[in-house]
């Protein structure tokens, strides 16, 4: 294999994993130890990864904090509408579902139609704008968390407990095969890893940017929910459930 083709399957791994080991690339790429090492210093003085001990994460960047949700609202818009858009069409007259807080799903509900589904959510926002719209909307009890405006914390868990949900629509700070969907602070992943677990039907609403991210805290494996993005990026085009919708 040239030296270039291998460079080009070394970062198409590290889109979609977000890391990768010396020993996984030796395996991949049937070449040997040095020749791994040497692709990566090289890739990392360009600037393309960044090489650790033993292997390389993505450049992308690993995330341990939130934005606030005002920031996270100016990024993406047209493509958090676009998912939303389509993530809202899916909900069906006496659905039980649970909205996760976050922007994605935040935009979803401006889209929402079906007044006769039960909506659960642990964001105080998303609560107020469905009981607009005129649905029926719980909001479960817990600590209040002012970067994302959602309700977490043990209390939160036990009130997801109770419910059986026929689908489910949560958001990712991060996205990659090996950490599966991931989210910065541990309350938080929390109850979306319990609501999951609750949900008949779980989808990720998840702009392309989202892909190949890592944050600190991983709630649920790549393969637990239906992803709807509105591009999916090459690392990832394999997966069967991924779904790209046009605006």
């Amino acid at each position: 294999m040239l030296t270039e083709e291998r460079f080009g399957v070394i970062l198409s791994i590290l889109e979609s994993r977000g890391s990768v080991t010396v020993t996984e690339l030796m395996n991949e790429l049937d070449s040997s130890e040095s020749t791994i090492r040497r692709d990566l210093n090289t890739l990392d003085e360009e600037g393309l990864l960044t090489k650790v001990r033993g292997g390389a994460i993505s450049k992308r960047s690993f995330t341990t904090r939130d934005d606030e949700v005002k920031l996270r609202r100016e990024r993406n818009t047209n493509e958090k509408l676009t998912i939303g858009k389509y993530a809202a069409s899916l909900i069906k007259k006496n659905d039980f579902v649970y909205v996760d807080a976050g922007t994605s799903t935040d935009l979803m509900l401006d889209y929402i139609t079906e007044r006769e589904a039960v909506y659960v959510t642990n964001a105080v926002s998303h609560a107020m704008k469905l009981a607009g719209l005129g649905c029926t909307v719980f909001l479960i009890g817990g600590e209040f968390k002012h970067t994302t405006e959602a309700i977490v914390g043990e209390e939160a868990i036990l009130s997801v407990e109770k419910y059986n949900f026929t689908k489910g629509f949560f958001g990712a700070n991060g996205i990659t095969e090996k950490n599966g969907f991931t989210t910065p602070e541990v309350k938080e992943a929390m109850v979306k890893k319990r609501a999951m677990e609750n949900c008949k039907k779980c989808y990720v609403l998840a702009d392309e940017t989202k892909f190949g991210e890592v944050s600190s805290v991983g709630f649920g494996e790549i393969t637990a929910a239906t992803i709807i993005t509105n591009k999916i990026p090459k690392g990832f085009k394999h997966m069967k459930n991924i779904e790209e919708v046009d605006s």
